[in-house]
């Protein structure tokens, strides 16, 4: 079965539609899925067979991300989905219309995977608009998007119930992103923090991700200030890069944070992460609009014990007392329960031991089969359908 998949972002853009993508298609072989993507160029040379690139620009005030051309992604598409099966969509923007389009003149199932809960995000790129108005565009985005679809996969209970508010009629399906756990068994903890000038018995705690403001990252500054009273010498690592950097960094000038956090921007996975998990003692997360959230699996199957949010996407994921603690939503006591936890070390441990085991439930090459067998379900509902 040939899958062709659609997004306005992938490598060398770094994000979770980024990983999931990757994650799907290596996994998906195994299963007799071939997968082929469009996605935009980003001036890189691309080498992979399996991906097709869209000329683009750069879009003002967010020069990571490409608009492509509607006219050359249209005809991308065209010709791509000739041999396919079905058509995956990634992303709501351009590459939802454009696929939607070719969907409907070739007669071929369209699906698509609800990465970014918009209701929690438009706000903060957009805060001179009523945010009453916002969160009734984003769920009429939303709804009208999923309701030209023949399916929609969640990869959370809480996404699935907050579409069906907005009133989604077309079938959800809750199947989580895959974790590839392989590449996240080890790292080198020593080679890390030498690496970036951290003494080896420093407490750190460490935050991976986008650095963009729905991820709550004036939360986790607060968070460290406070810290310092129980462990004077703590460090946060924030490890990643986006649009709220020079905020952040202006926040921990005026909280007087310039010794207790360190920006790190993007590591490469295959060994430059692991390695950053390994040097790291506490990983912290406390974003309220996730749709999954996957460091916190991959933090876990390191054994990097989690202190975070239960919140949207992650409520599925975390169990107080299995690899994580789960504060509550203040400041204080996320604080508290964080140095605890650097504090004691059994602990951590107890907590490192529990994290792996938990973390077993979102492997990559599990989940990959449940896809496959959707997708398989999808096409012959539709072809069916088409016939009847």
């Amino acid at each position: 079965m040939r899958v062709l998949m659609v997004s306005d972002v992938y490598f060398p853009r770094i994000n979770g539609v980024s990983t999931a993508i990757e994650t799907y298609r290596r996994t998906l072989a195994s299963h007799g899925i071939e997968v082929k993507l469009i996605a935009p160029d980003y001036d890189q040379p691309c080498d992979q067979p399996w991906i097709t690139r869209v000329k683009g620009r750069a879009i003002p005030r967010d020069p990571e991300d490409r608009l492509v051309r509607w006219r050359a992604l249209n005809d991308t598409l065209e010709t791509a989905a000739a041999d396919c099966d079905l058509i995956h969509v990634q992303t709501p923007f351009l590459a939802h219309y454009a696929a939607e389009r070719v969907a409907r003149r070739r007669n071929l199932p369209l699906i698509a995977t609800y990465h970014t809960l918009f209701e929690e995000y438009f706000h903060h790129y957009a805060p001179f608009l009523p945010a009453s108005w916002l969160r009734g565009a984003a769920r009429r985005f939303s709804r009208t998007q999923c309701d030209a679809l023949n399916a929609v996969i969640v990869p959370s209970r809480a996404i699935e119930s907050r579409l069906r508010e907005y009133g989604v009629s077309t079938p959800l399906h809750i199947l989580p992103t895959g974790v590839p756990l392989s590449q996240f068994t080890a790292g080198d903890r020593q080679r890390f923090r030498t690496q970036h000038g951290i003494a080896p018995d420093r407490p750190v705690a460490l935050y991976v991700g986008r650095v963009a403001h729905e991820k709550n990252l004036d939360f986790l500054l607060e968070v460290a200030a406070l810290a310092r009273r129980q462990v004077p010498d703590i460090l946060l690592l924030i490890t990643g890069e986006g649009p709220a950097l020079p905020h952040l960094r202006r926040e921990v000038v005026r909280l007087g944070l310039e010794n207790h956090v360190q920006f790190i921007g993007y590591l490469n996975r295959q060994q430059a992460l692991p390695d950053c998990y390994a040097a790291a003692d506490a990983f912290v997360f406390a974003s309220r609009t996730e749709t999954q959230g996957l460091v916190l699996i991959e933090a876990m199957a390191m054994g990097l014990p989690v202190v975070a949010l239960s919140a949207m996407g992650t409520a599925d994921i975390l169990r107080d007392g299995q690899g994580a603690r789960v504060p509550h939503d203040h400041p204080e006591d996320f604080a508290s329960k964080l140095g605890e936890l650097l504090l004691d070390g059994n602990h951590r441990r107890q907590l490192a031991d529990s994290g792996k085991i938990h973390a077993e439930q979102w492997s990559d090459t599990v989940l990959a089969g449940r896809l496959a067998g959707l997708y398989r379900d999808i096409a012959a509902d539709h072809r069916k359908q088409s016939n009847d």
